[in-house]
């Protein structure tokens, strides 16, 4: 059968993958997003759906002082004696640490510390032993990848930090995994900075702790050399064997938006390909080494159908699931019924580095579609924000000043934040406006309608909003957001009919 990168489209960035009896579980980073951590299952590899987050509890999950890119950096997944173990670093908080759980749709512990320092943790099991393993700086000052083993039931290092590789002299030196296949210790590795230049990177030995030796066909995965392919920045990789005993792997890539347009803007994504290993045991990864966007394999059943989500509405998507807030959320401030959305404005601002404005959202997932949603406003601001982060956003709202009401749009790209187009409307008590975006690879098209009448706001190249323009570790966020310029607001916006439609497409 043939299937399609990415296979968890939009921002779902490195992935980390484990399996429990028949079922596949994987989870991404979430960087300042709250609930934390994203959570999917799937059981063929291809067809993913997302049951939660693992980190849904402040107390889990302080992001108070997450400013752009900041906060939960990439997770582990791992499964020991029916127990689900989640391991990752909150840059802005408490550094490595883990959480726990017996029931993988239900709540996880709260977190437990590891006081060895780097990021991208992971988790390897044996013989009673836990090894934690990350990119960081052992006791003696030596860098690269740090080892030692702990106490899983309290975090408690029993043994020192030790450097056990440091990889092929790429830059970056990032998300080790060790993994024991064939009676020979693997451990994978990326390097190359997570852009165009990203790649995986192997060695295996005879020990957890080694010597490792290099796989002679480093970097195993990379599209690096690729010009003119839409998929690219392949790395942060993690293996899988299924249940026919056939070995893939998951890593994080972005699509450009053109062939010859170096811009991405829905984040790095999450893809899948194939793993033999050749007769002296290395790996063998994807096609010849780089992630194609169709794979064809004998693997899958012929009759499975990769399906591909294609509309999101209010009633069939959920908060804490679907959608997710910035930072530390005051939960007051918002209301799903079923069919709306409601949410309270406060003075906390979209361009405030930190904090948590009123503003719920969801993931640009594809380059192609339309958002389209009924506000109604009876104070101050309210309206639909595509949002790549605090300094880089274009908004879309209704306005009521004393002078009146208007729709308008916003542009924040950097230092420039201006208003590009204002339009004034009938100065009801209630204003009640569809904003609609439509969305191509190269721009988003901005129209209102207003009591029958279609008010045509123009249009805004996506690649301001991309991640080579504003940096950063995230993707495109879809919000919707109410925001005050003075004090709270006592009357909530009113969302409804809100439509993300994947399937909607026509030229610019």
């Amino acid at each position: 059968m043939k299937y399609t990168n990415p296979i968890i489209p939009g921002f779902y960035p490195d992935p980390s993958i484990c399996k429990y009896k028949d079922i596949y579980y994987m989870v991404h980073s979430t960087f300042q997003y709250f609930p934390g951590v994203t959570l999917f299952e799937s059981k063929d590899l291809i067809n993913w759906t997302q049951i939660g987050h693992v980190l849904t509890r402040e107390s889990q999950l302080p992001l108070e002082k997450a400013g752009r890119s900041g906060g939960i950096y990439a997770p582990t997944i791992r499964c020991h004696n029916g127990r689900f173990y989640m391991v990752t670093t909150n840059v802005s908080a408490f550094g490595n640490f883990y959480v726990w759980t017996d029931d993988i749709y239900g709540e996880w512990s709260e977190p437990v510390i590891v006081d060895q320092d780097g990021i991208d943790p992971s988790l390897y099991f044996e013989d009673n032993i836990c090894y934690f393993m990350s990119n960081g700086t052992d006791e003696e000052g030596h860098s690269g990848i740090i080892q030692c083993e702990i106490d899983i039931e309290t975090g408690k290092k029993l043994t020192p930090g030790r450097c056990i590789w440091k990889g092929t002299g790429g830059r970056y030196l990032e998300a080790p995994h060790l993994y024991k296949i064939n009676g020979e210790y693997y451990i994978l590795a990326a390097e190359g900075g997570t852009e165009y230049g990203h790649f995986i990177i192997c060695a295996k030995g005879k020990t957890p702790y080694g010597p490792f030796i290099d796989a002679p066909n480093n970097p195993i995965l990379t599209n690096r050399n690729l010009g003119g392919y839409e998929i690219q920045g392949c790395g942060h990789g993690d293996l899988i064997e299924d249940e026919s005993g056939n070995w893939w792997m998951v890593h994080l890539a972005f699509r450009q938006i053109g062939l010859w347009n170096m811009f991405h803007i829905t984040g790095r994504e999450t893809c899948l390909v194939p793993v033999e290993f050749s007769e002296d045991g290395w790996l063998l990864v994807g096609e010849q080494g780089t992630t194609p966007i169709e794979v064809e394999t004998d693997r899958l059943p012929d009759n499975l159908h990769q399906d591909k989500r294609k509309l999101y509405t209010i009633e069939n998507t959920s908060p804490g699931i679907e959608w997710c807030f910035l930072r530390a959320p005051d939960m007051k401030k918002y209301n799903f019924t079923g069919d709306t959305i409601e949410l309270t404005a406060t003075s906390k601002k979209l361009s405030d580095e930190y904090g948590s404005p009123t503003f719920t959202c969801i993931r640009q997932c594809e380059m192609v579609g339309k958002v389209s949603c009924l506000v109604a406003l009876e104070e101050q601001e309210a309206g639909i924000t595509l949002y790549m982060d605090n300094m880089h956003h274009y908004d879309f709202f209704i306005k009521k000043t004393k002078e009146g009401t208007l729709i308008q749009k916003r542009i924040c790209i950097g230092d420039i934040a201006y208003i590009q187009e204002s339009i004034p409307i009938e100065n009801r008590d209630i204003a009640e406006v569809t904003l609609s975006i439509r969305m191509t690879p190269t721009n988003y098209f901005f129209e209102a309608l207003y009591k029958d009448k279609i008010y045509d706001f123009g249009k805004n190249q996506t690649r301001y909003l991309s991640t080579e323009v504003a940096e950063g570790f995230t993707g495109v966020m879809i919000g919707l957001y109410a925001q005050s310029d003075e004090e709270d607001c006592v009357k909530p916006a009113i969302f409804k009919d809100f439509v993300y439609d994947l399937s909607y497409s026509s030229g610019e």
